[in-house]
């Protein structure tokens, strides 16, 4: 709490550089409005799951649903920085890929859909061209946290914000997690509010939707978290139920764990958390101290838990987590109020407008 305090009241003393921040998003954005700096277009449908805030705002989780739900019927592929990964430049993920390699969020993407290109590149206006080259094929590819990367311009931009931390009542970095304008919501052709309660009314989604104020032909759509069973980190087919006898270590290096600690707090009898930074790269030391703080725990039903993102970056420990009841456990969106079907109507829609290589 105190320590919460302590960075609230730091970040208000860095307020002078969020202003020097905000004039140079301005400046570059308008810049951007007035074609001086030219976004490029492609040929094919390109949709962005982007966000204005650092953090999580769920959208890795959203690439997933839309590649689940699209892959079927489209040739799709996902394009990605990479973030934190040890390499530079284009890649496209194949069988020898690391999440040092290409990040852990196209890992996760390449595991979960093998069939599905994977590629991750900075220079997205670069590795678009390289992408479909390598897979000529291509009929849509998502772009992953590209929202601000304004070089590329996409055909369908979906915007994610926090339910509990909405763009609307953020500031700008170093104060705030506003890493662009507020104005710029206006660009997205959907924005989708993340992380409701499941029991969310009629009443707050109304509330919600006068203060984001969605311009003419914007759609707005809310999501809660869902989470599966968790299983095992090396064997998927071993799940386990979390229940009120058990403890757990909650071992993350996510931005916002907030939903992991409620879901453990209303499920479990008490969990414990080791909260390194987000996209953090686990050492062999870290893994040696997770396990101390396991092994200290004294309840005889005991798991340690952690998200699907941090796993691709724990897995490479394979004989020291092998014998270790070391779960991971899957979260998707969950669309309220039953719009999911009219949110895929948009976004097939948008693919079907393009005239798509047979």
């Amino acid at each position: 709490m105190h320590s919460n305090f302590f960075l609230k009241s730091f970040r208000i003393l860095l307020f002078p550089l969020a202003i020097v921040y905000w004039l140079i998003i301005l400046i570059r954005n308008k810049l951007y409005d007035k074609n001086i700096f030219e976004s490029t277009t492609f040929g094919l449908p390109l949709i962005c799951v982007g966000n204005l805030s650092v953090g999580g705002t769920g959208k890795s989780p959203m690439v997933e649903y839309l590649v689940k739900n699209l892959k079927d019927n489209f040739r799709i592929a996902t394009l990605s920085r990479g973030y934190k990964r040890k390499t530079k430049g284009y890649a496209l993920a194949d069988e020898r890929s690391s999440a040092l390699q290409i990040g852990d969020e196209p890992m996760q993407f390449h595991l979960k859909f093998p069939d599905v290109p994977v590629a991750v590149g900075e220079e997205r206006m670069v590795a678009i061209p390289q992408l479909l080259h390598d897979k000529p094929g291509t009929q849509c590819i998502i772009l992953d946290d590209a929202f601000q990367h304004r070089a590329v311009k996409a055909g369908l931009n979906i915007l994610l914000t926090d339910y509990k931390n909405l763009f609307t009542r953020d500031f700008f970095l170093p104060t705030g997690d506003l890493r662009d304008l507020k104005a710029s919501y206006k660009r997205a052709q959907i924005i989708l509010v993340t992380k409701c309660d499941s029991g969310m009314t009629q009443e707050q989604k109304k509330e919600i939707t006068e203060e984001i104020r969605p311009v003419e032909n914007q759609h707005i759509f809310f999501t809660a978290n869902r989470y599966s069973h968790p299983y095992h980190i090396l064997r998927q087919e071993e799940k386990m139920k979390l229940s009120s006898h058990m403890e757990v270590l909650l071992v993350t290096g996510i931005a916002n764990p907030r939903p992991l600690k409620e879901l453990l707090h209303d499920n479990t009898r008490t969990y414990y958390m080791m909260h390194f930074p987000d996209h953090h790269i686990f050492t062999i030391d870290d893994w040696k101290e997770i396990k101390k703080k396991f092994e200290a725990m004294e309840a005889k039903q005991k798991i340690i838990l952690t998200t699907e993102k941090d796993a691709m970056r724990l897995v490479k420990f394979g004989q020291e987590i092998k014998d270790i009841p070391l779960y991971v456990i899957p979260i998707e969106h969950q669309f309220l109020f039953n719009e999911g079907e009219k949110f895929l109507d948009i976004v097939t829609g948008f693919i079907n407008n393009f005239n798509l290589p047979e």
